[in-house]
């Protein structure tokens, strides 16, 4: 059995500690003045809402920015990105009362591959804006549901294309998955679901963009999904007013170039859609990445074989990111002088590291092979762009160490 560690960073070296914003450092030096080992987030949601504001602004009228609240549901970020965002997108209970408690609104869209019958029917009773619906056995639930409430419910299928015609870093879409429908068994679930008394077939949901850098494709592939959902609606008698393109815009790292926020907005621009049409986007992790950080204290620094260790407090317990995804997450060191008198405190200097989490098994490895200046048993390690799928996709029960705190800047 292969063990899953993330790339190697040589040669790159730590980034310098004033890369941190002084607001975090101050911060992270009051929390490390209690006698609790330090392993907490901090999240600026100041940063979110510019970044959602810089999307807003760049998009024509017609497009709809709705924010993916499984990239960071931390109240306060999702309250800060609310006065700027047209909406959210959703995928469990717990996600749409957190985003109906801060609007008072049904401003949701709902997603997710098995929704059970009682997510369904609290989507339904909340008369959400769209319930994206992952099959043609999803579609008679939701009708069924909607039936005995008396209702009608909005719903958009989800369709996996066949094929996307543009370039980019774009994947879920013509491949077998378990998301959504494949586009040769369109036509005949629409036909099905113009039966279901229950239904209030609005459009099409296609989300098959990953970590997209490139704005001149994204935009493209906007484009792509206006026309194919424009098209298809025409032929299968469907009156269209919505169409949801996920969302699939990525976050930059170390040298890659950022995504082009006006570029995308310019050339999206373009497109026409029929009157009456809304295009909505699902951005997660790019309104939030870089309005988090992820700290955790030194509790040793460890030579074994010629090969220096750094053991934090915290892991992939408290941030999986770096191992689950296969990225190089870099890293700051922050300075910690307080230290017990007489007691060793060992260090790394000028040297080559791996940082590794307080988890017994090896895969509990966030960063390998990164040179750094100085770290020091005490000091704090802290991982800048932790903003999204950070303490939402951690291992927070293995072992049973205590969950990493969570603060708003």
């Amino acid at each position: 059995m292969s063990i899953q560690l993330p790339p190697s960073a040589a040669p790159r070296s730590a980034y310098p500690v004033d890369l941190l914003p002084r607001t975090v450092r101050d911060r992270l030096l009051d929390l490390a003045q209690a006698a609790t080992p330090v392993s907490a987030y901090l999240y600026d949601g100041a940063v979110a809402a510019e970044r959602a504001r810089e999307l807003r602004t760049a998009l024509p009228g017609w497009a709809a920015v709705y924010y993916a609240v499984k990239a960071n549901s931390f109240p306060g970020v999702v309250a800060a990105l609310a006065p700027h965002v047209d909406g959210f997108e959703v995928a469990s209970r717990s996600e749409l009362d957190l985003a109906r408690g801060l609007t008072g609104t049904a401003r949701v869209v709902a997603a997710g591959p098995a929704k059970s019958v009682p997510l369904l029917t609290a989507l339904v009773r909340a008369g959400v804006e769209a319930i994206n619906a992952e099959s043609l056995l999803e579609l008679h639930r939701i009708s069924r549901i909607a039936v005995g409430e008396g209702t009608t419910a909005r719903v958009a299928l989800r369709v996996n294309p066949a094929a996307i015609p543009v370039t980019g870093s774009l994947h879920m879409g013509g491949v077998p998955s378990q998301f959504g429908v494949a586009e040769p068994d369109v036509p005949e679930v629409l036909r099905a679901a113009a039966r279901l008394p229950g239904l209030d077939l609005v459009g099409f949901h296609v989300h098959a963009a990953s970590g997209n850098l490139d704005a001149e494709s994204h935009a493209a592939y906007l484009r792509w999904c206006l026309d194919w959902s424009v098209r298809t609606a025409w032929d299968n008698g469907v009156e269209l007013r919505h169409v949801d393109i996920g969302g699939g815009i990525g976050v930059a790292f170390e040298d890659e170039k950022p995504f082009d926020v006006a570029r995308f907005g310019e050339l999206a621009g373009q497109a026409e859609p029929p009157p009456g049409v809304r295009v909505l986007l699902e951005p997660g992790r790019f309104l939030v990445a870089d309005c988090g950080w992820y700290a955790a204290e030194v509790t040793d620094v460890k030579t074994s074989y010629g090969k220096r260790f750094v053991v934090l407090r915290g892991g992939i317990n408290h941030f999986q990111l770096p191992t689950s995804w296969d990225i190089v997450h870099n890293i700051a060191v922050l300075p910690i002088e307080r230290w017990p008198e007489g007691c060793p405190r060992p260090a790394a200097e000028d040297a080559e590291v791996t940082v590794v989490g307080e988890l017994c098994t090896p895969e509990d490895t966030l960063l390998r092979d990164v040179r750094v200046d100085r770290v020091r048993a005490g000091d704090l390690v802290v991982f800048p762009n932790a903003g999204s799928y950070g303490w939402e996709f951690a291992m927070h029960a293995f072992l049973g160490h205590p969950v990493a705190e969570r603060h708003l800047l």
